[in-house]
């Protein structure tokens, strides 16, 4: 068949650089997990490179069934190993039924969406190794003090530790993107559960950051109208570290909402 185009719809954008596709397997850690999940493979980059690790189970999800089609016209050995489906909509556990590595070149404009599905599944998924845009990427990797620092950074390090590999240039795809790009890789940390409500917790970070602006006494009168005295409350959330927002959380739960 005809060379795949890259749909703008899709958010596709394919990475032409062979050196930079092999750096990105290299990063994937089969030794923690054979199962290797690749996400939007699209005509395959990194998948040939993925295929020559004779040690892993690997799957790929695609979308786009001209992608399918080619990658199973130049790769026979992956029928049965290809999903024509939708990422966000997959269910995460029927894939391989026990944790996984994920991988891909995701598509920007749903960057944030595929790491919520991360979190969502966060006990299956014990390492990403992704290129998303460098900015996202930024924002992930950013600590508390930073003006990048926000709901997804507290979120994906709570569970995960956060390793910003390297930047990748706009010229290495097509079609070049308008903004550069950077490959990140996540690893599922030793927390395993929190000491509050994971959903209130989610809510108390949520709520901080919808008015980053605002101290936390203001922002969080959402969550509590009234709230006492406590000296974490004159902070702004950006301040606060995940362990900062685990103990808010934990004080907000037993020194507020059980009086509620």
């Amino acid at each position: 068949m005809e060379r795949v185009t890259p749909k703008k719809s899709l958010g596709q954008h394919f990475l032409k650089d062979h050196n930079i596709a092999r750096k990105i397997v290299g990063f994937v850690d089969t030794t923690i997990c054979k199962n290797v999940l690749e996400l939007g493979p699209g005509t395959g980059i990194l998948t040939q490179y993925l295929i020559e690790k004779k040690n892993i189970d690997l799957l790929l999800v695609e979308i786009d069934t001209l992608s399918v089609q080619w990658l199973l016209e130049h790769y026979p050995e992956l029928r049965d190993k290809i999903i024509n489906k939708d990422f966000l909509n997959q269910e995460i556990e029927s894939l391989f039924g026990e944790p996984f590595i994920l991988i891909g070149n995701f598509p920007y404009n749903i960057s944030s969406q595929i790491f919520f599905r991360v979190l969502e599944n966060k006990e299956l998924v014990l390492e990403v190794v992704c290129m998303i845009q460098k900015e996202v990427a930024e924002r992930i990797k950013a600590g508390p003090g930073s003006k990048t620092y926000g709901i997804l950074s507290v979120f994906l390090q709570t569970y995960y530790d956060i390793e910003y590999l390297f930047t990748v240039n706009e010229n290495v795809f097509d079609p070049p993107p308008k903004v550069k790009s950077a490959v990140i890789k996540l690893r599922r940390n030793s927390r395993l559960n929190l000491p509050c409500n994971e959903k209130l917790f989610f809510k108390v970070v949520k709520t901080s950051f919808n008015q980053r602006r605002k101290m936390l006494r203001n922002s969080l009168k959402a969550i509590s109208p009234e709230l006492p005295d406590n000296n974490i409350l004159k902070s702004r959330p950006e301040q606060l570290s995940v362990d900062d927002f685990i103990n808010l959380t934990v004080w907000i739960e037993k020194k507020v909402l059980k009086n509620t």
